[in-house]
């Protein structure tokens, strides 16, 4: 690939035409931005690093006058294809508010966030929905699963809704990966808690999404399914390179992820990376 630097930080290459960009020096970093996509080049890693998600001064209000609350607060931030991200706070932090934010669950009072590029509250409520089945995997505390559908129906039931033939030979190693091989003919009912998540993980992950949001996935689960559940996620991000957004007010799975980002009263407080993983 031929670059060639202009003035003005302006680059040009080969493949992308006339690209915009800001340069890093101090972190010999190259931020291109690439048909919606911020696409950066480390000099000093030595590859191209995508960016998966992007959010921009975004603001959720709740009432008017003297009983306004900003429960997310000009929040900023990005992240890159492939990362574990923690978003850690106590609870009325704004964590929650910012991940149905995140996940086009609900419409922000100004901002914005890009998810593979895509504006998606550009979207209408039709077309942010298709969106969000076929890019945006949620996992939930209580697992939200259809109590009439077996386990195999209820990981397909977004390729269902959305009229998509199933990937027959992913859906068979989800099943493999989340150790449910022989529960695939059981309703909810018949699971354990831990097994009704892993479900919940396989349904969010079967349209292979552009990013994965979970919302506090071991708050209903004793210590022992806890630690397996968030071992699953670890494996979906290792294993499918699979990006993963982690509500949780717990610390000790907060120090599972590659990145922890602090809320407190709807502001971003920290971001960090976590050298020990």
């Amino acid at each position: 690939m031929s670059i060639l630097i202009k003035k003005e930080n302006v680059i040009y290459l080969s493949l992308w035409y006339c690209i915009i960009i800001s340069v890093k020096e101090n972190l010999m970093l190259f931020q291109i931005e690439c048909f919606g996509n911020l696409i950066c080049y480390s000099k000093t890693r030595k590859e191209i690093i995508m960016e998966i998600l992007r959010v921009e001064d975004l603001v959720k209000t709740y009432g008017k006058g003297e009983n306004q609350v900003n429960a997310v607060d000009h929040i900023s931030f990005s992240i890159e294809k492939g990362e574990f991200v923690a978003i850690v706070g106590a609870s009325g932090s704004g964590k929650s508010t910012l991940l149905h934010l995140l996940g086009g669950v609900d419409r922000p009072t100004s901002g914005k966030v890009f998810i593979d590029g895509k504006d998606i509250y550009s979207l209408n409520d039709d077309n942010l929905a298709i969106f969000r089945r076929r890019q945006i995997g949620l996992i939930y505390q209580f697992y939200n699963l259809i109590p009439i559908l077996n386990v195999r129906e209820n990981i397909t039931l977004p390729c269902d809704l959305d009229g998509q033939k199933v990937d027959e030979k992913r859906l068979d190693e989800l099943i493999k990966t989340l150790g449910l091989e022989k529960r695939e003919k059981h309703l909810p009912n018949q699971l354990s808690g831990g097994q009704q998540q892993r479900v919940s993980i396989g349904r969010a992950m079967i349209n292979n999404p552009a990013l994965m949001l979970a919302d506090e996935p071991t708050g209903n689960l004793d210590s022992k399914a806890s630690d397996e559940i968030i071992s699953l996620l670890k494996l979906s991000n290792k294993k499918f390179n699979q990006t993963v957004v982690i509500i949780t007010h717990d610390l000790e799975i907060a120090k599972e992820a590659e990145r922890v980002i602090t809320i407190e009263d709807g502001k971003i407080i920290k971001d960090e990376k976590n050298f020990a993983q």
